[in-house]
């Protein structure tokens, strides 16, 4: 999660990502010999395309307006169809739901809303008799007050718990102060009567953050994640994870810090040290995936997580792209472009990225790098999709995205459920701010854009459940669904089928090395891939205007397209770039 700034916009963004500091910017990619796939240590983890499900939103099976296990299940044909190998859920763990799951209160059982143990074997088994691998999230940096250390912990400070989280005597008076990226108030330390004391939450109050100093605390952590690896997953991804060490004497930070919280939240005290130990103590006896959500504020940062040397986790999982264009002036494509492209510098030689442009905690990514009039949606989506799958990293595809889907935009606060959002209208609200400003970006940025139940049909409530949603269905969903895009060879869901295929059998869009063309030009990105002697341009007309690039005089088509979001293409020195037309060509 980043910091952006405290202001309106920054009042629901800040409780969305948070924001980093920009790094200088390169738009070369390193010179270096062209790679080999032997070169680039193959891995699965490498190749598979991941496929994140958010649980309450993709399948309601029995009615009460909540998705769950077996709704997954009963779409598990669907999710082998579609191309992808792994699959990402977001926690469904025991949890009060005052962040969707995000505050757990038993890490060793399912959320009865979503099912029983048996439904998650059960689905564990569906998945890898498709084929299909399925990575958790594993919510560490903190867990709900209701879980029972947190309730034993308040009990006394006494109490062997005590040391699980992190407390501050209220006869030392008011501790340091920290930022709280939910809180009402900003304040991450909350007064708790019982034992007369401040604990300390980054997040909501309800998400004590744990005390990974401890190394009690830790070996309970390594305990969760071995009872789920030994059920046959194939992975966590880490949630928060370069929040979770912290300088325990908690000095005065300076003045504005919030403004750059990565630069004091992330990569605390032996950070890298625990995840070393975590490394020995499990993930290296497990053929697992691992991801780290977040990691530090700069490419060099990240590469701490994942150099293979260091013996950490296997990807990095950065936020600069999703800062570009938050404001209401949307994004310039020359910067999105940079920053892609410093990335793929920095992990050109070692390490491994992810990739992606939408996710749980975003809006839809039709409706923010995309252009989601209806003119536009069909072609825009399909380029954000062949941009994702054809770049180095491995790549993440949230649910809906490939269906199109896009952002509800509600217009009253009553119809939102994000904890994020509510209780960032009601700060602006107690400070006496602009409302009307706040739902206005809203519509852009608030993650209740992206959680919407998924359309499957134009039955009602589209055909996610027959009760009452949890959260609003899109109203568009009569027109957008899987249904309709089953039927149609030309809908976004077919193209996204066809996108995994060509990136399975060519492995150079996995390895292969990544050039930057044209890198001032405010329309198109255009790059290269090459590996071996097999060598593909990706060109993608990120505008909805008809668009003219002429290929530098050293690249020679070869062919016709691989991939292609329109139903013709005429090999040119020049080439003639509908509106959001993207091709994947190969070269001679």
């Amino acid at each position: 999660m980043k910091i952006l700034a405290i202001s309106l916009l920054a009042t629901l963004l800040l409780a969305l990502w948070g924001c980093g500091q920009a790094q200088e910017s390169t738009e070369k990619s390193p010179p270096a010999a062209k790679p080999t796939a032997q070169s680039q240590n193959e891995k699965w983890w490498k190749e598979t395309v991941v496929y994140q499900i958010y649980p309450r939103s993709f399948q309601d099976s029995n009615g009460d307006g909540v998705g769950d296990l077996r709704g997954i299940i009963s779409r598990l044909d669907y999710l082998q169809s579609l191309g992808v190998e792994t699959i990402w859920l977001n926690p469904i763990y025991a949890s009060p739901n005052d962040d969707n799951g995000y505050d757990i209160s038993d890490y060793r059982r399912i959320q009865p809303e979503f099912g029983t143990m048996q439904d998650f074997d059960a689905l564990l088994k569906g998945l890898h008799e498709r084929g299909l691998k399925l990575v958790m999230d594993l919510v560490v940096n903190h867990s709900s007050d209701e879980h029972e250390w947190f309730k034993q912990a308040r009990s006394s400070r006494q109490n062997p718990y005590r040391a699980y989280y992190h407390w501050w005597p209220a006869e030392k008076g008011k501790p340091t102060p920290r930022y709280s990226f939910f809180d009402v108030n900003s304040d991450a330390w909350k007064y708790d009567s019982l034992t007369n004391a401040y604990y300390l939450h980054y997040f909501s109050r309800k998400q004590p953050d744990l005390n990974w100093e401890n190394p009690k605390l830790r070996q309970e952590v390594h305990s969760i994640m071995r009872f789920w690896l030994d059920k046959g997953i194939d992975g966590f991804r880490m949630d928060a994870f370069q929040y979770v060490a912290k300088d325990t004497t908690f000095p005065a930070f300076p003045a504005g810090y919030e403004k750059q919280i990565l630069k004091y939240y992330s990569s605390g005290p032996n950070l890298h040290a625990y995840i070393q130990e975590m490394n020995r103590e499990v993930l290296s006896k497990y053929p697992v995936m691992t991801v780290a959500e977040g990691a530090g504020d700069s490419p060099t940062e990240a590469m701490k997580f994942v150099d293979p040397a260091r013996r950490e986790l296997n990807m990095a999982y950065h936020f600069e792209g999703m800062d570009i264009g938050n404001g209401p002036e949307g994004y310039k494509l020359t910067d999105f472009k940079q920053v892609y492209t410093r990335w793929d510098s920095a992990f050109a030689r070692k390490g491994w990225l992810s990739i992606f442009l939408a996710n749980h905690d975003v809006p839809r990514m039709v409706s923010k790098f995309g252009d989601d009039r209806p003119a536009f949606r069909a072609a825009s989506a399909k380029l954000l999709n062949t941009f994702i799958l054809t770049m180095r990293g491995t790549p993440y595809c949230y649910n809906g995205d490939e269906l199109g889907m896009t952002n509800i935009r509600f217009d009253r606060i009553e119809d939102y459920r994000d904890v994020a959002t509510l209780n960032g209208y009601q700060k602006v609200k107690n400070q006496g701010g602009d409302l009307g400003g706040f739902l206005a970006t809203a519509k852009r940025t608030a993650r209740d854009n992206c959680r919407t139940p998924f359309q499957w049909d134009a039955s009602p409530n589209a055909g996610f459940t027959t009760g009452r949603p949890w959260l609003k269905v899109n109203p568009n969903y009569r027109q957008i669904n899987r249904a309709a895009q089953e039927k149609d060879p030309n809908s976004i869901l077919n193209h996204f089928r066809r996108a995994t295929a060509v990136r399975r059998q060519h492995k150079v869009l996995v390895y292969g090395q990544y050039q930057l063309l044209d890198a001032a030009n405010p329309h198109i990105y255009a790059y290269t891939r090459t590996l071996d002697q097999e060598r593909v341009l990706v060109a993608l007309n990120f505008s909805s205007d008809k668009r003219t690039w002429a290929l530098p005089a050293t690249l020679k088509l070869g062919g016709q397209p691989w991939l292609n979001n329109y139903p013709t293409f005429t090999p040119a020195a020049t080439l003639a770039l509908q509106p959001w037309q993207a091709v994947v060509v190969p070269l001679r």
